[in-house]
């Protein structure tokens, strides 16, 4: 979970707004918080642009291209699914097809110095990949406008390429988290229908500070990310 303040710079095709990129195993979704814009994605439904307004939920799965525009302060809480996936390299941006074939030339472009990592440095980085990876999306979302979805396969193929020798990582990620939380659920389950209620005994009640104010340049604008790993439980007594 993320608070995102979109970038209002403009990119070359004079939009303002994030980088395009996919999720290659997590669903993503936006609940947009204040301000207004635009998602534009491209998917097995094709091109489509989505209005951002406060209030509005919207939410995407595996493989669909998408990129945020700002009409105007947009802010979103950004809820990805898989726990830590994304931050592991699930994410992968719609750079120029030369840059996708060279692991190295995309993880150069892809990867912000370490000066340039948040808003303590001057955003440039920022800006350069956003705008290599808004040139990739526009020559994709046109052959999607002339092919019809069947375009994004090759993206699709290079994307998978890219992120292929990071998922024995990633399973422990998932089988420590969002699968033991399944799992969890299923024996709870079991045992309500057993009629054993036993386990809302160990009930409890946690919270995570709130982010740092030096935030994260991510790439569809600063991040204020919540660390679980800074979870603490709320201690009480009955009043």
């Amino acid at each position: 979970m993320t608070h995102l303040r979109v970038y209002d710079s403009l990119a070359p095709d004079g939009l303002r707004g994030g980088s395009a990129h996919l999720h290659t195993a997590c669903t993503e979704a936006y609940a947009v918080l204040a301000g207004g814009g635009t998602v534009q994605t491209l998917s097995g439904d094709g091109y489509a642009e989505v209005s951002l307004v406060p209030g509005a939920l919207v939410w995407f799965t595996p493989g669909t291209v998408h990129r945020l525009v700002n009409d105007g302060d947009l802010e979103i809480l950004v809820l990805m699914a898989n726990a830590g996936l994304p931050e592991a390299g699930d994410m992968v941006l719609t750079f120029p097809e030369h840059v996708l074939a060279d692991g190295e030339a995309y993880a150069a472009a892809a990867t912000l110095p370490g000066a340039e990592a948040t808003t303590a440095g001057t955003g440039e980085a920022a800006r350069a990949r956003r705008d290599l990876a808004t040139d990739g999306f526009v020559a994709l979302r046109d052959a999607v406008l002339r092919g019809g979805p069947a375009a994004l396969e090759p993206f699709h193929r290079r994307a998978g390429a890219i992120v292929r020798d990071r998922v024995a990582g990633w399973r422990t990620v998932w089988q420590e988290g969002p699968l033991a939380a399944a799992l969890a659920t299923g024996e709870h389950l079991e045992a309500l229908a057993a009629g054993d209620a036993s386990h809302l005994g160990s009930s409890s009640v946690s919270q995570l500070p709130a982010p740092p104010e030096e935030r994260r340049m991510g790439c569809c604008g600063t991040l204020g990310t919540f660390m679980p790993v800074a979870a603490a439980r709320v201690g009480g007594s009955a009043p």
